[in-house]
């Protein structure tokens, strides 16, 4: 699943169990939520710190997304509600610009370039 949602974009896949390496069965009670920036992840983690306050962001060099947690499908759950009873806004793109502000401004025009490559599957 991808997310994204005005705190950042996120990769969310079922973890893999034991070490997690290619080949090991899904674990399908546990989430590995995955993002290419640092700063996403800390941004999520703050607004729900009273669910993942004890997840630790894990760097993963070489890797195509470079930061991870890992949280319980139940937590993951959770939060996507609240991401969903929490939206106030008409224009998803508007909002992040204004609550991110200049330090969003690359998410901004990522976010810009989806809309835009989406909008061809349309025509």
């Amino acid at each position: 699943m991808w997310l994204f949602t005005k705190y950042g974009f996120y990769s969310a896949v079922c973890a893999r169990e034991g070490d997690g390496s290619y080949g090991q069965p899904v674990d399908l009670d546990q989430i590995m939520v995955r993002a290419r920036l640092r700063s996403h992840l800390e941004s999520l983690r703050e607004h729900f710190s009273e669910l993942l306050a004890d997840c630790n962001i894990r760097e993963s060099v070489g890797t195509d997304y470079a930061f991870r947690i890992f949280v319980p499908k139940t937590t993951w759950s959770k939060i996507l509600v609240r991401l969903s009873e929490e939206m106030d806004y008409d224009n998803f793109k508007s909002k992040v610009a204004r609550q991110q502000g200049v330090a969003g401004d690359d998410y901004v025009h990522s976010l810009h370039d989806v809309w835009s490559i989406m909008n061809r599957l349309q025509m």
